[in-house]
């Protein structure tokens, strides 16, 4: 039997068939970037020439191809493989005609699954679409409660229909075609295919692609699938191979000027290891301490701070009780994040944060295990199931015993969902662990992480005057009243007035913007509340929550051998101001008024004026505020790496490790 020409491989079965189904998903990427394009005009428009807008859909296009290279692989090897026989059968058109359905609803419902992730994160999809699928049984159920799903399934089960109804003459067509039977022709045919998958993976990188510009239209012009599979190859960068880097003595020069403190003293000749010696002055002083950190809660929300809703009235009065922060910002746009700074007082290096970083994330010098070798009970207590984002084995690993849904009884639980208990029921939690501690006349430390406040936003009925489920607004005003009934019996307990309770969010309720790392949207609140033992008063100096661990031991007048990052906020300190914000990818450095941002293929730029006019601006290595962004996280990745952030027992001296 002869060999079939080129042009006649090119129009054969299989690859008429593959053509039919590549330009349907076409198609259905095409719609969804209009679709997108359109819903989120107000976040780009006025910001950007109209030219650079219709580059989203050229630049769309490269980059939608380019995942259908990647996809006409395995799609055309499953049809080469199919023998001569099944496409001759006679039901064989009911079957191309069902399969092209099946394959049509599953990029619908991408699609549709992409409106829903641009909605809450104002992105495509990335790293956390990524995560979520370690956790499919908390986000199915999420999604559940969140969404009708019935009608949806049904809608897209309709157009899928639709659509393979309108290609139908197509297929049967191409059943006409000729049929590829030897095995060279069939090899042939694959190698060709294999040709634009080649050139996609030369030509396009999602991941180095340029940093700048307008967050949203760069995110339009990309393809959600392509990122999908690109987030989950590269979930974690190496900072050395995509960042700036300076000379290691530059780094560390910069560093421990930026963390110095008063009656501090480093204790290691590694000038990339900041392990030091923190002798705070007073009397030790074992007081409680409660920190709670509270899902998605931006400052924004506040009445204090403008907001006309009366969604936060005990808040708000707290915060006239309270040492309050009000020029507070957030690390990271995720749970993990949050707890990481909180916890452990490092920058958000790229990738993962330490939380996630399964066989890495245990044996640091963290909050809890400072405390817990002082003598407290170091808790953390969790309204879910601590197996999600890697928490119980994070917080096991690093001082803290552990509370989560798992460990309570289902009578103590009047609510839950598919993040876990409500929040008072959390609360009931944590006033029986201090009880329990008091008893035994053994101090505490409790750290508390909520779940209320989070899609699909449901509570028990009957607390507050806004219906469960309906919404954001719903979940921050039953937020704000667990914590209002939590202190309310919290003072009712003899613990209570030698208790020091720390509010702050574990990141705000939507970090998208149009610029990679808009500050506003990492604003958050931080409380210090404890009567006769913290003065009330507010407080407008620049902090982060790397500064929370270090700032709770100064309250406690503790000494300790540091590797915090952080800055005891009660201290008078000369150190330049900064917080640290990022995401996975880009990291920044804001002073109060400029941005430092270090994004991958070693770029780096300045935003002039961050929180108000933003003018973005190329800066070079010399510039100060670039130096002292990539001083923190070249050393903190460094510090990582080289396992320099471990644990010192008290009163061990600590190994000097060559650098």
């Amino acid at each position: 039997m002869h060999s079939l020409s080129f042009s006649q491989r090119l129009t054969s079965r299989p690859i008429l068939i593959l053509r039919h189904l590549l330009l349907v998903w076409l198609a259905i990427f095409t719609i969804t970037r209009f679709v997108l394009f359109f819903a989120s005009m107000r976040d780009w428009i006025g910001h950007t020439d109209v030219a650079a807008a219709g580059l989203v859909f050229l630049r769309g296009l490269v980059f939608d191809l380019g995942f259908l290279a990647y996809a006409a692989i395995p799609m055309g090897l499953m049809l080469l493989l199919v023998p001569t026989k099944a496409w001759d059968h006679r039901h064989a058109p009911i079957v191309l005609k069902a399969v092209t359905a099946i394959s049509i609803f599953l990029m619908l419902f991408f699609a549709t699954s992409e409106w829903f992730f641009w909605d809450e994160f104002g992105a495509r999809f990335n790293f956390i679409a990524v995560d979520y699928l370690v956790y499919s049984e908390e986000v199915i159920s999420n999604i559940r409660e969140s969404y009708p799903l019935i009608p949806i399934l049904s809608a897209l089960a309709m157009l899928a229909v639709v659509f393979t109804m309108f290609i139908k003459n197509s297929l049967t067509h191409s059943l006409q075609s000729v049929q590829l039977t030897t095995i060279r022709d069939k090899l042939s045919t694959f190698a060709v295919l294999l040709v634009p998958a080649i050139a996609s993976f030369v030509l396009l990188n999602q991941d180095s692609q340029e940093s700048g510009g307008n967050t949203y239209l760069r995110e339009l012009s990309g393809n959600g699938p392509y990122q999908f599979f690109a987030a989950f190859r590269n979930n974690t960068l190496d900072y050395d191979q995509f960042y700036a880097n300076l000379d290691s003595h530059i780094t560390a020069g910069i560093l421990r000027h930026e963390i110095r403190e008063s009656d501090a003293t480093f204790t290691t000749d590694n000038n990339m290891d900041i392990h030091r010696q923190i002798d705070n002055p007073g009397k030790p002083a074992k007081h409680n301490v409660v920190l709670v950190t509270i899902e998605s809660f931006s400052a924004k929300y506040m009445g204090s701070f403008g907001d006309k809703r009366a969604l936060t009235p005990n808040l708000d009065a707290l915060r006239q009780q309270s040492l309050f922060f009000n020029n507070f910002y957030a690390t990271g746009t995720r749970t993990d994040r949050g707890l990481e700074a909180v916890t452990l007082s490092v920058p958000p290096t790229p990738g993962r944060s330490i939380v996630k970083r399964i066989g890495n994330e245990s044996g640091y010098g963290s909050l809890g295990q400072q405390l817990s070798a002082q003598g407290y009970d170091s808790v953390f207590v969790y309204g879910g199931r601590g197996y999600f984002d890697n928490m119980n084995t994070f917080f096991s690993g690093n001082g803290y015993r552990i509370v989560d849904q798992s460990s309570v009884p289902e009578s103590d639980m009047h609510f839950k969902n598919a993040w876990g208990m409500a929040d008072e029921d959390l609360y009931t939690q944590a006033i029986k662990v201090a009880d329990a501690d008091y008893q035994k006349q053994q101090p505490f430390f409790m750290h508390l992480m909520t779940t209320s406040n989070h899609r699909p936003y449901t509570y028990p009925d009957g607390r507050i005057d806004i219906e469960s489920g309906k919404g954001r607004d719903g979940a921050v005003k039953y937020t704000d009243y667990a914590i209002g009934q939590f202190l309310a019996e919290a003072k009712t307990k003899p613990w209570f007035k030698d208790t020091i309770f720390v509010f702050l969010a574990d990141h705000c309720a939507g970090s998208a913007g149009k610029e990679d790392l808009p500050v506003e949207n990492y604003h958050i609140p931080l409380w210090i509340y404890a009567p006769g033992i913290v003065e009330a008063h507010e407080s407008a100096q620049l902090a982060s929550q790397i500064d929370v661990a270090p700032t709770v031991l100064g309250l406690l007048n503790m000494d300790y051998v540091s590797t915090f990052y952080g800055r005891n906020l009660l201290q008078q300190n000369d150190a330049p101001n900064r917080v640290l914000i990022g995401n996975y990818q880009h990291l920044g450095l804001f002073d109060g008024k400029d941005l430092a941002i270090l994004s991958p293929g070693k770029a780096i730029r300045k935003h002039l004026d961050a929180l108000g006019e933003s003018r973005e601006t190329v800066a070079g290595h010399d510039d100060p505020l670039i130096m002292r962004a990539i001083s923190y996280y070249q050393s903190a990745s460094t510090a990582y790496k080289e396992h320099l952030l471990a644990w010192q027992q008290p009163g061990k001296p600590h190994p000097v490790v060559a650098h």
